[in-house]
């Protein structure tokens, strides 16, 4: 286990509050958590509140890639902080999101802490890069 950590942002042309409630909704859930163009989310649930949970099953193809977490903390519409646990588990692992209104609409920074190695980081860069760009467009309109 290391202490690598990865940050990536996104300027989204939605609302704070809209862009920030999307992570609590599991019908939005299912719309963004797709990190790759050919994924889908047939499963998305939230308990949201401090101390909830959350159960998220991405699909590549005919493979189910389940992920859960707890939140930490829960700021509306500024800060969001939950543990995130795939298939290759780190242990403490957390997502720190921030929301702030920027022109363009909302400036995301979303910072991942605790991998168990570069590989898994590189590949959770490339993931939440994904993830937000079609956070975007969900949020369009």
């Amino acid at each position: 286990m290391t202490d690598l950590t990865m940050t990536v942002e996104h300027t989204i042309n939605a609302s704070q509050k809209d862009v920030f409630d999307a992570w609590l909704d599991p019908e939005m859930l299912k719309r963004f958590m797709t990190p790759g163009p050919d994924m889908t989310v047939p499963h998305a649930q939230t308990d949201a509140k401090v101390g909830g949970g959350f159960a998220i099953t991405m699909k590549a193809g005919d493979t189910e890639i389940p992920h859960h977490g707890a939140y930490k903390e829960i700021s509306p519409h500024d800060r969001l902080v939950f543990t995130w646990y795939g298939p290759s588990p780190a242990e403490d692992s957390t997502v720190t999101l921030t929301f702030k209104t920027v022109a363009g609409g909302t400036l995301v920074t979303l910072r991942h802490d605790r991998f168990v190695n570069e590989e898994s980081r590189d590949n959770h860069k490339i993931g939440w890069t994904g993830i937000l760009a079609a956070l975007a467009a969900a949020t369009a309109g």
